[in-house]
């Protein structure tokens, strides 16, 4: 089935303006959702209630507020808000190029695929040429439902994607989480490699993995459905012992893995697919 797409943007380009269409990277269709019931079997709705009275509160009444001290808020009307919101431009405006490895993962949030709308297909192939051979990627500014992104675009083979970033200030510091102490022993780093390097591949296969916890529940709710039969838990494994002597631990690792099945030789290393949109 043909992918289709969730909006239409244009790429501000210098002079240059592309017409693109946006289309979601992930297919969530198959995730497993579930829905409150009641004890006799309807679907429960969500209600507001007033926390000083109890009764219920209609959606329409509710009022927005920004809590600035404890119990105290500073509320904004409808109109209020939308003057402040960005306006919906539906415009991708570059506003420089950097480096595309230069742009660390932990900024990076969703990603959408581009695809060229019509009459933007030259531009389209020209952009993503001209950041292939020179190795930079788009940082750009994107306007829409009222929100103001910060988006990156890169080529991806013969396409573009454009991944929302987070904004500095939304980056928690890596300093502000415990790195460990501690020297690396030699003896212990050599075997650390040597167990990496029998299990590792040279691509990024990501079809070898399945959501297995998502396809039990699939299969359990199919079979509820076709007879009504109770779903029993399987029995808890028992926590396994905490290795405390690395070197040990490695040693056995090392060894159960020379011991295994030998695996194919790994392929020369190559161009990321088109599918490993998110890698670097």
């Amino acid at each position: 089935m043909a992918a289709r797409p969730i909006a239409s943007a244009t790429i501000s380009f210098g002079l240059v303006s592309i017409p693109i269409q946006l289309y979601s990277s992930s297919e969530n269709s198959q995730k497993v959702r579930f829905n409150f019931l009641s004890p006799d079997g309807g679907r429960v709705k969500q209600q507001y209630v007033d926390p000083k009275t109890g009764d219920p509160v209609e959606r329409s009444s509710l009022i927005k507020g920004y809590q600035f001290a404890k119990d105290q808020y500073v509320t904004f009307t409808t109109d209020e808000l939308k003057a402040l919101e960005a306006e919906a431009t539906q415009a991708i405006d570059i506003v420089e190029f950097v480096p595309v490895d230069q742009v660390e993962r932990v900024y990076i949030g969703k990603t959408y695929y581009l695809g060229p709308d019509k009459g933007g297909a030259k531009a389209y192939k020209l952009l993503g040429a001209a950041m292939e051979k020179t190795g930079w990627a788009a940082l750009a500014k994107y306007a829409a439902r009222g929100k103001q992104y910060l988006v990156l675009v890169r080529p991806v083979g013969d396409h573009l994607v454009m991944e929302q970033l987070h904004y500095a200030h939304e980056v928690r510091d890596m300093a502000e989480v415990p790195g460990g102490e501690g020297d690396v022993d030699a003896t212990e780093l050599t075997l650390a490699t040597q167990l990496i390097e029998q299990i590792a591949s040279e691509e990024f296969d990501p079809s070898k993995y399945k959501d297995e916890v998502g396809q039990r529940m699939l299969a359990a709710i199919e079979k509820k459905v076709a007879d009504g039969s109770e779903i029993t838990a399987p029995p808890e494994e028992e926590a396994k012992t905490q290795v405390i002597d690395l070197m040990e631990a490695l040693k056995a690792s090392v060894a159960k893995s020379e011991s295994g099945p030998k695996k194919a030789k790994k392929p020369t290393r190559g161009k990321a697919t088109k599918k490993a949109a998110g890698a670097k």
